[in-house]
């Protein structure tokens, strides 16, 4: 089953007077919608843009895995744990908060950013707090998010390339840019798919895309939140 969200439906969060829009495709904070929690272990997947100076101040996490990718600008992150990175176009950065961390995260540059952050829900509880940043990760490379039982798959795409969506009890994909075809469905910058069961299933670019498909390979537990 292929499950289509369009970007434009995403609920829009964020504070606009701060230079700070966001869009939220799961239930996220004052926006509580029962239908709409989570897709397997994947909690949130949210469009962030942030303009020159904005940011989120230092809040707390816990007993969440957290990816971001960043689409275009720099963004600056800091944590409980002492690491200071800028992460850039093509990094991919985690955060597994584990037992708790806190962390900040600002546009310090000159130039609007955007990126993509994504939350997942671990296998397990607790545990010490880990960090990481893949400089330039390569295209058609999994990272392995074991923590949360999932592999995620950045996908770059000519026009006309097609690659494969893989096989698992779920699937998640994300167009980052340009315009891809799943099935019947038609997906756009911001659209997602999630597909269950999905067998036989190709990725086919209607124009030169980015996407990132999270392929989910066991259930995890239900969160407290």
């Amino acid at each position: 089953m292929i499950d289509v969200r369009k970007g434009a439906e995403r609920y829009r969060g964020g504070d606009p007077d701060a230079g700070i829009e966001t869009f939220h495709a799961f239930s996220f904070g004052p926006h509580f919608d029962p239908g709409n929690l989570r897709f397997g272990a994947l909690i949130a997947c949210n469009e962030e843009h942030l303009a020159p100076g904005a940011g989120f101040d230092e809040h707390p996490h816990r007993d969440t895995e957290i990816v971001t990718w960043v689409v275009e600008g720099e963004l600056t992150h800091r944590d409980s744990a002492g690491h200071e990175t800028t992460v850039r176009p093509g990094d991919l950065q985690r955060l597994s908060s584990g037992g708790g961390v806190r962390h900040t995260e600002r546009n310090d540059g000159s130039a609007p950013l955007r990126f993509v952050q994504m939350w997942l829900a671990p296998l397990s509880f607790g545990g010490e707090p880990a960090y990481e940043v893949v400089r330039g990760i390569a295209d058609g490379t999994p990272y392995a998010l074991p923590r949360a039982g999932a592999l995620l798959h950045l996908r770059r795409l000519a026009a006309g390339e097609r690659t494969a969506v893989p096989e698992a009890a779920r699937a998640y994909v994300h167009v980052v840019r340009g315009s891809v075809r799943v099935g019947e469905e038609r997906l756009e910058p911001g659209d997602a798919a999630r597909i269950t069961g999905g067998t036989g299933l190709e990725l086919a670019a209607l124009a030169a895309a980015e996407c990132l498909i999270w392929e989910m390979l066991a259930e995890p537990e239900e969160p407290y939140w």
